[in-house]
């Protein structure tokens, strides 16, 4: 009988990716995994894990904000600057962190059971994938983005159909190839590796680019002539995982706890002490996500209420309260909010 004194994690050879085995023992060597099924275990060793998931992160911009938004949602995610194997505080839960670019294409062929990407990449790779969730976040803000098509200010180019015979970049070539031949439109398309502004009107005729404010559009002078597609991050699964009810009830729970945390962070948390006098004039001043809950107080001349609020409007809501007669008026930040 083996002295089983540490843990060891073995994939098995030509098994799903949800299966592995913990192995514990104190042997200076591991035991060949061909060898496994020719030994006895205690039951009690060996543990078969279903519901273990292989999760595709973007690398790049959208890196440090689904770090955070994962954080809020209770999955903390540490990795080192030139690491692309996270460390999950889950043990249901490994992965690596690759370009959203690509992440539909290793989704869809099983080397994930799920990740994050964006939309547009999704319909750019082709890719036959379950779409989750939409998460609308990104770097900067909570906005929905846009793949638009843009000429000089002072092109001739008036819509698409005047790109007959003209030359456009752009990095989502297929979709903008769609979008033409959709129009009608016979013209080149060259993909760009980035600063695709910079290139009209010298190297390109128009661009098709990603924008969230226009602030990048307006700032090269280009004028907008049209809008292909409006993206956000979404979470997609395989379609054999989803398939697999272990793997996407898990899928669907990271699913709510994310979306949570998204909904979370435009609000706060109000709790103040009401005179019942006036009970009627702050439920009436209160711009509450739900009805308050109110609460009796030991004095009963008073109620508690509480109540989540746009963050935006705390800084003149919490004034006004305190002007109708309000006291111990409390603002508190919230993590997850699951409508």
């Amino acid at each position: 009988m083996f002295a089983f004194t540490h843990f060891e994690k073995i994939i098995l050879p030509g098994t799903p990716s949800d299966l592995f085995v913990l192995f514990r023992f104190d042997l200076p060597f591991l035991l060949p995994c061909v060898c496994v099924e020719r030994v006895r275990f205690s039951y009690s060793f060996i543990i078969f894990m279903s519901t273990f998931l292989n999760f595709g992160l973007p690398k790049g911009s959208l890196e440090e904000a689904t770090i955070d938004l994962f954080a809020k949602a209770g999955f903390r995610i540490s990795k080192g600057p030139r690491s692309y194997r996270p460390a999950w505080d889950d043990p249901e839960l490994d992965g690596r962190f690759v370009r959203a670019q690509e992440m539909s294409r290793y989704v869809e062929n099983g080397f994930f059971d799920c990740g994050l990407t964006g939309r547009d990449w999704v319909l750019e790779n082709g890719s036959e994938v379950v779409q989750v969730a939409d998460l609308v976040y990104s770097r900067a803000s909570n906005r929905i983005s846009k793949w638009v098509l843009a000429v000089p200010e002072d092109s001739d180019i008036q819509s698409v159909k005047d790109l007959e015979g003209k030359t456009v970049a752009t990095e989502l070539v297929n979709f903008t190839r769609g979008y033409l031949e959709e129009h009608g439109v016979n013209a080149e398309v060259e993909f760009s590796w980035g600063a695709t502004e910079v290139k009209v009107p010298e190297l390109v005729d128009a661009i098709v680019d990603l924008t969230e404010t226009g602030n990048s559009i307006r700032a090269n002078k280009l004028r907008i002539v049209d809008t292909l597609l409006e993206t956000n991050t979404v979470l997609i699964a395989n379609n054999t995982s989803w398939e697999n009810e272990a793997k996407r009830a898990k899928i669907e729970n990271m699913a709510l706890l994310l979306q949570a945390a998204l909904e979370a962070k435009a609000k706060v948390g109000l709790k103040l002490n009401v005179p019942k006098a006036i009970l009627d004039q702050v439920l009436e001043a209160l711009p509450a996500l739900r009805n308050p809950t109110i609460s009796s107080l030991s004095d009963e001349g008073w109620v508690a209420v509480e109540t989540v609020i746009e963050k935006k409007v705390s800084r003149e809501i919490i004034p006004a309260l305190k002007r109708l007669g309000t006291e111990g008026i409390v603002e508190y930040p919230l993590n997850k909010l699951v409508p």
